[in-house]
């Protein structure tokens, strides 16, 4: 007897283009849902990556529990039916849960706009209160699941091991990103969480005075009131300054495994809340503007030294990386500590839709996010061209309440380098690259000569007429906005002996202008008009 039905609403499988620029990876905690099933697509997936057979071949419980292996996903119901991403504990001893950091920035980034994902899932979400000196005891075995390079263990009197990127059964948290090659942005959503300080104790609960008694008029069929499952006034993770150092370390790792091993990603990761008692706080910031924030993040070297100002070496300044300012309520958010979650998500999701709609070469500033109803700390506003968060979003990705609403104010990289902020251009670069990239793989058994030269040229300059057919090149002509050499000079007789295939390509990327500021200068006196300068 058929006892019910159920429907699942699942889009069709499409062999993913190698031109795309808009799937994030995704690695965090979260806990895998008991009773479901890998689907057929999803383990052949796994099969194709050598997950199933083979040297590096993984146990089919350990295939089920899905820990530490990639996932790809193409919508929110396919990660919810894997994944038990509301399933996270708020305490260790208590029966309360919340959302994942990861599940929520999941969740955002297809509400977003996204549409693929890969998740690596680096083992069960950790309890959001623990108890005294909890998140400090163990944030190396889990900074260690999330960025192995951090942590990586050492044999007897021998140095740590290194990346082997031929031995997957070592791969774990960000080494995965090795083997994908059509991933574009990476997020870490439960780093500032491993990274904080053990949160404040909820407010003791207590019980209000009773109203008065009034005269009230019965009503029937009255909806319950809806149940208050505490988390708001549970903390969300904020970082004293030891945090912020060790942040700022995992996501210097995070970059320079991407400088080493996966050239054309880019890191977007949300800068975390700070501790009351970090060097600044957040009345500091709403008292003393964001130039306090500026300077404490130079001062524990996020964006660069405070004893060489302007010298990014060693810091996120001296990589491109895309950090996301302030912390987000949504209208998703209530199920999360606080009700707030880290950026990353929703402006990756950002990012993807930008990608798919009008081109990743594109600005996403000025955009207004209308599922975002609050933001923490808050940004200031309405204070003209002097508004202290211009000086904050030269190196952050910020949103700001606008009269539009919540907007993206601010589309950089955080390098140091005026030249190379904008947040568009670096994305094309990492395009074109992409392009370099399965331009190797696929001519890498061909003989190294003028033909093959001649082809990568054709294949270059296509590609890079596309581009500037859609805007993505200043200058009056082809010729003014990109160029492409491959031949005799390019390539020693070292370089054609050992096989090397050199090209240098040579771009003008459009910069896009994100704000335009109108002063009016009305002079007093007679016969005196009023001058207008527009200042970009």
């Amino acid at each position: 007897m058929l006892s019910g039905l159920r429907f699942e609403t699942a889009p069709p499988q499409r062999a993913v283009s190698p031109d795309r620029t808009d799937i994030a990876c995704f690695i965090g905690f979260v806990a895998r849902r008991s009773g479901t099933l890998l689907a057929d697509e999803q383990r052949e997936a796994l099969r194709a990556g050598g997950w199933v057979n083979g040297p590096w071949a993984r146990s089919p419980q350990a295939l089920e529990s899905l820990l530490q292996l990639p996932v790809a996903l193409d919508s929110w119901d396919a990660f919810a039916r894997l994944f038990a991403w509301e399933q996270r504990p708020v305490s260790a001893s208590g029966t309360a849960r919340c959302a994942s950091l990861l599940g929520a920035a999941v969740r955002s980034f297809f509400a977003t706009g996204g549409r693929r994902a890969i998740v690596i899932r680096a083992g069960d979400p950790f309890p959001a209160l623990e108890t005294s000196g909890g998140r400090a005891a163990n944030r190396a075995a889990r900074l260690h699941a999330l960025i192995p390079a951090i942590a990586r263990p050492a044999l007897p009197s021998q140095e740590a091991l290194p990346f082997d990127p031929g031995d997957p059964w070592l791969w774990r948290g960000t080494d995965h990103l090795y083997a994908l090659g059509e991933v574009s942005h990476v997020c870490l959503p439960d780093l500032p969480d491993v990274c904080a300080a053990d949160p404040l104790p909820p407010p003791t609960a207590f019980t209000p005075a009773p109203p008065p008694e009034v005269f009230v008029e019965c009503s029937e069929d009255e909806p319950a009131l809806p149940g208050d499952d505490g988390l708001r006034g549970v903390q969300a993770p904020r970082c004293d300054e030891a945090g912020f150092i060790a942040w700022r370390d995992a996501a210097l790792e995070v970059c320079s495994f991407l400088t080493r091993w996966s050239l054309d990603m880019l890191f977007v990761g949300a800068l975390p809340l700070a501790l009351a008692d970090a060097r600044h706080d957040e009345a500091a910031i709403r008292t003393h503007a964001e130039s306090r924030l500026l300077d404490f993040l130079r001062g524990v070297g996020v964006l660069e030294s405070a004893t060489a100002p302007g010298d990014g070496t060693g810091t996120l300044g001296a990589h491109f990386a895309q950090i996301v300012w302030p912390w987000l309520r949504t209208t998703r958010s209530d199920d999360l500590p606080e009700s707030l979650e880290p950026a990353d998500g929703v402006f990756a999701g950002l990012l993807a839709r930008n990608a798919l709609l009008r081109g990743t070469f594109r600005s996403v500033g000025g955009v207004v996010l209308d599922d975002v109803v609050g933001l923490t700390p808050l940004p200031a506003a309405g204070l003209g061209p002097g508004n202290p968060t211009e000086a904050l979003a030269e190196r952050l990705c910020v949103i700001a309440p606008e009269p539009e609403g919540r907007t993206v104010i601010s589309d950089v990289v955080s390098t140091v380098d005026i030249a190379l902020r904008f947040g568009g251009s670096r994305r094309l670069i990492l395009a074109i690259r992409r392009s370099a990239r399965r331009f190797g793989e696929v001519h890498c058994f061909e003989p190294n000569g003028p033909a093959l030269w001649a082809t990568l040229r054709r294949s270059f300059e296509d590609m890079l007429s596309a581009f500037w057919r859609e805007g993505a090149f200043a200058g009056a002509n082809a010729e003014e906005a990109y160029s492409v050499r491959c031949d005799r000079s390019t390539m020693s007789q070292d370089d054609l002996d050992n096989g090397r295939l050199i090209a240098y390509v040579t771009v003008l990327p459009a910069a896009a202008i994100t704000r335009i500021t109108v002063v009016l200068d009305m002079s007093v006196g007679a016969g005196a008009g009023a001058q207008v300068r527009e200042v970009a």
